[in-house]
């Protein structure tokens, strides 16, 4: 998913009180290395990190990490990147990055983070002060190998796939829930004019669009996109899926990462795994992993209801979490199990154009869209990252000229890119 001539290093870290750390150059081009990271600056960084995200279950934390969380200003965001830098990139590393950077070479980082800085964005620790990792590599995260090499998977093609439809399930309706509510909606009122709805625009112009539609409008907020109608539509071939909604994920202590949820329209009488919410029932990383297993007489496994595309934008709150478990069998799990080669999925709980507009006092400012159409458009490249990457550059070039929240770090170093 990178260029071919971009020397690529991975990265893998594992906890044992202290964190270690190892590397390899798949070139061959520098030595290998490891490295114990101590285990209290690690704590202190991460705990900064965790104070400095989107809280949504306590009361203001939301607005907290909005006005006067690490995140709210440059100066304290900057902090917070180093202090990260510090405690997670050992020097032998570092010197050999730098060692690149001042030859002009541009290397991929694939990282395998342990649970314990999974949340991490690495994109964003400044190893120096004029530099962030960003700046001179582009990041990506491992998928789980042992669900890469799974005898049963069957990868999709983009390559071979990328001419057909787009899957796009935004913003459905969950049933029992008011627009207003925990799982009501995300984008709020949508019109014709925004970003997001001039990149779904280019879809139907191009009649690639699940589901059709004529308006632009009438992709949002749909009533009918359950997991029936998500099964007979993958089923007819698509090259992607975009997901822009409610997850629910399971906390990392109930060791339970296959309770990871998506809230489609699916009604509560639907056949799944998930407990009901009221007049919902969501879907969970275990129905997409083994279908109507023990449900059904006939059963059928998870990836033949609902074979994944090749690429997959998750877009939810804390959609990528399966890194915090020590068994990662959550969505990011689900969808490469199913058959995806690249997933995009969030760190942490997103805030809303809304709350950036209410809370923030950014009045005109659709920061979520922005996201949502730089995602949608760099999965429709042929190496993905690169786009991202640039995106991210830009946004962290504008966040130092302006210090304006709506283009914080906050939101936008939440995305991480997961391939096989």
């Amino acid at each position: 998913m990178t260029t071919s001539d971009q020397p690529t290093v991975v990265v893998r870290m594992a906890d044992a009180g202290d964190v270690y750390m190892s590397w390899r150059w798949e070139d061959d081009s520098a030595p290998r290395g490891a490295a114990m990271l101590p285990g209290d600056p690690i704590t202190e960084a991460v705990r900064a990190l965790t104070d400095a995200l989107p809280n949504p279950t306590v009361p203001g934390g939301l607005e907290h990490a909005l006005t006067a969380g690490a995140f709210a200003s440059p100066d304290a965001e900057y902090a917070l990147a180093q202090s990260l830098s510090r405690a997670l990139l050992p020097y032998g590393l570092a010197e050999q990055l730098h060692g690149l950077y001042t030859r002009g070479v541009r290397p991929h980082i694939r990282l395998q983070p342990s649970p314990r800085v999974a949340q991490v964005p690495w994109e964003i620790i400044a190893p120096d002060p004029a530099l962030r990792l960003v700046d001179f590599a582009d990041v990506s995260l491992l998928a789980p190998a042992g669900v890469v090499h799974a005898p049963d998977r069957r990868p999709r093609s983009w390559a071979t796939d990328r001419e057909r439809p787009v899957v796009a399930v935004l913003d459905p309706r969950v049933p029992g829930f008011r627009a207003d509510s925990a799982l009501g909606s995300v984008l709020g009122r949508m019109d014709g004019t925004g970003p997001l709805a001039e990149r779904v625009a280019e879809h139907i112009a191009g009649q690639r669009l699940r589901p059709v539609v004529a308006d632009p409008v009438e992709v949002f907020r749909r009533t009918d996109l359950d997991r029936a109608w998500l099964s007979e539509t993958l089923r007819a071939g698509a090259s992607r899926l975009i997901y822009v909604g409610h997850v629910t994920a399971a906390t990392p202590e109930s060791g339970q990462s296959e309770n990871a949820e998506l809230h489609l329209a699916c009604t509560a009488d639907t056949t799944g795994f998930a407990e009901p919410l009221r007049a919902h029932r969501p879907l969970s990383a275990k129905d997409l992993l083994l279908g109507t297993h023990t449900l059904d007489p006939e059963p059928v496994a998870g990836p033949d209801l609902w074979p994944i595309p090749s690429r997959v934008a998750l877009i939810a709150c804390e959609s990528g979490g399966d890194l915090r478990f020590t068994e990662a069998l959550g969505l990011i799990a689900a969808m490469i199990n199913g058959g995806a080669e690249l997933v995009t999925a969030t760190r942490w709980p997103l805030p809303t154009d809304l709350a950036f507009q209410r809370l923030a006092g950014a009045t005109t400012a659709t920061p979520l869209q922005d996201l949502i159409r730089a995602i949608d458009t760099a999965h429709d490249h042929p190496t993905p990252l690169l786009p991202l990457t640039t995106w991210h550059r830009t946004r962290l070039t504008t966040w130092r000229e302006t210090g304006a929240i709506h283009h914080s770090p906050l939101l936008w170093s939440a995305i991480a890119t997961f391939h096989t």
